[in-house]
């Protein structure tokens, strides 16, 4: 053989060799261990396993002592001993499955030691080397071990347990029994399948559990860069044109008079760079809003790209075309516009607009047939923005949806500063409620949490 054939076969062979170690190890610690695993309570009847096990162990401590004396003829001190172990090793597997399964193997190995001096010399056979007691308390000991260890575990103690019973049964040996190792051994096994069977099912259930949840997660997460990336749009578009103006107005201002002061000069161009610098660091902040992992090379290159078309932005002043679509969907729509109508900040009147439109289009699709007002009051502080839809005409039809229209509008909310709440109102309607000031929020926003039910917005 060649040195590269010996160095990969001795790679390989350590390879092997580190791996069974490992799963050697892996089994010790499985199976030498008293730490504590309990059996978790039940679905529908917490402590229903719990007693059912008592009353088990209860019935083998009865009938086991009794068999043992009457047929195996041993004193009562043993007979207490080993039906005692028997027994005892239930009760403990529902808190220390590893600790119970060595117990019953140790009652086992008594219980066969025994009556093997008595199988010797009386003339009447006896159920050697398990009893009919010690079979039922091993595999429920073995059942309770395989939901809560793992499969190389349950495996292992079912092998150490085989090995045993050969050991007493066809090693040792004895004169006069019925034999029982080949049954036990057999039922021991399929117990152990059926608990490895278990706990595979339970642990996948856990594990989809879990992955729905990271998935919901993930959806609520994606709908919202994609909800801010739209805001960051929108803003773009409000900021921007205000900020180009003041630069240019800056720019031209001098132009404007006649051999206009230096510090005049001085001033509106300082007017002008800061207008311009302005506008850079909105389009810096806004491509880090609208970007999830913004990268080294160009982290803002999204935001800051100004060929990218962008449409004029709706304001209240488009209401009633909003409205009038709705209606022609057949829907019943009552505006009601309470306050001194008057020109709010752009930011403003763009939300305001956004959130009639989501829940008009909520309504519409889970509020079948049902009628829909659209309240605007004008508040000395802002604006308060209500909309009500009534009672479902027809079930609505099955919604693939999962609450994202409420993300998008409190995230609208909480970037004014202002209030929302949403929940249901009168006989399956629902009432979306919106306050948005007309001043920059002093402090942190908050808005409330609402749950989108049957009938209304989601």
């Amino acid at each position: 053989m060649s040195r590269l054939g010996r160095v990969t076969d001795t790679g390989v062979g350590r390879a092997l060799r580190a791996r069974g170690t490992g799963w050697l190890r892996g089994v010790r610690e499985d199976l030498w261990t008293v730490r504590a695993a309990p059996l978790p309570p039940s679905t529908w009847l917490r402590w229903l396993p719990h007693g059912l096990l008592w009353l088990v162990a209860f019935a083998l401590m009865i009938t086991g002592m009794g068999d043992i004396q009457a047929n195996g003829h041993l004193n009562v001190g043993l007979a207490l001993l080993v039906a005692g172990g028997q027994a005892g090793a239930v009760v403990l597997g529902m808190w220390r499955p590893v600790p119970a399964w060595w117990l019953s193997l140790a009652a086992f190995v008594l219980g066969a030691a025994v009556l093997h001096g008595r199988l010797e010399w009386d003339l009447d056979t006896y159920t050697w080397p398990w009893t009919a007691a010690g079979i039922i308390a091993q595999m429920a000991v073995l059942l309770l071990l395989a939901l809560r260890v793992p499969t190389r575990a349950a495996m292992a103690a079912l092998v150490v347990t085989a090995l045993l019973t050969y050991g007493m049964e066809g090693l040792w040996g004895a004169r006069h029994y019925d034999t029982t190792g080949l049954v036990a051994v057999c039922l021991f096994t399929v117990v152990v399948i059926l608990g490895s069977a278990l706990r595979g099912r339970r642990e996948a259930r856990a594990e989809l559990v879990e992955q729905t949840t990271l998935t919901a997660e993930e959806r609520t997460r994606r709908t919202l860069l994609e909800e801010r990336s739209r805001i960051a749009r929108e803003l773009h578009d409000v900021v921007a044109h205000h900020m180009s103006v003041i630069s240019i107005q800056a720019q031209v201002a001098p132009h404007l008079v006649e051999n206009p002061p230096d510090e005049l000069r001085e001033n509106l161009a300082g007017i002008r760079q800061n207008a311009v610098e302005a506008l850079t660091e909105l389009r810096r902040v806004l491509g880090v809003l609208r970007s999830e992992h913004p990268g080294p090379g160009q982290p803002f290159a999204d935001a800051g790209d100004e060929s990218t078309p962008h449409a004029p932005q709706p304001t209240l002043d488009r209401l009633d075309a909003l409205v009038e679509n709705t209606r022609a969907a057949g829907r019943e729509v009552v505006t009601d516009i309470n306050g001194e109508r008057r020109q709010l900040p752009p930011g403003v009147e763009l939300s305001a607009y956004r959130i009639v439109q989501e829940a008009l289009s909520n309504a519409l699709r889970h509020a079948p047939g049902a009628s829909i007002t659209v309240r605007l009051t004008y508040e000395p502080d802002g604006l308060e923005v209500e909309i009500v839809n009534g009672r479902p005409t027809a079930p609505p039809p099955p919604s693939t949806g999962a609450g994202h229209g409420l993300l998008g509008m409190r995230e609208r909310v909480a970037m004014l500063g202002g209030t929302m709440t949403a929940h249901p109102w009168h006989w399956d309607g629902f009432k979306v409620t919106a306050f948005l000031p007309d001043t920059p929020p002093a402090g942190p926003p908050g808005t409330d949490h609402p749950t989108a039910p049957r009938g209304g917005t989601s």
